[in-house]
Parts: C-alpha cells; structure tokens; sequence
C-alpha cells in the first residue's frame, strides 16, 4: 500500500500496524516517536494500531549526544 512517510510518498506492507512498519523500515523502534495523521501513537499502541492506505505518518528518531 502507499502512504507519506516523512513527508514523501513511500511503499508499506498491507495491514501492517505501526510496530510491523517500523520493522519493516529496519528501524529500532526503542529510538524513534511515531506520529500517525497528526496524533503522536503511544508505544504501547504501536502493535494494535494498523496504517492504512493513505496515512501520513511521521517517524523522528533519537540522537544522543551534546556536552
């Protein structure tokens, strides 16, 4: 399926939820903050909260670092 992710148009496995796209990206998902049509999804949600065809959704990873 075709959603925008971070903006651009990108592929998505079919009925994938939050967590399945992630992993699908490669993405750790302990360092990143999902955002999914505006609303920011609770990692405890992100196994039962299913992308559909259409979503934006807005991936910001974690960077350590600074003095």
């Amino acid at each position: 399926m075709e959603i925008v992710l971070n903006g651009e148009r990108s592929a998505a496995p079919d009925n994938c939820t939050v967590l399945g796209l992630l992993e699908s990206l490669g993405m750790e998902p302990d360092r990143v903050a999902v955002e999914l049509n505006g609303s920011i999804v609770k990692k405890a949600e992100w196994p039962a909260t299913v992308v559909t065809p259409g979503s934006a959704v807005e991936v910001v990873m974690f960077v350590g670092g600074g003095r």
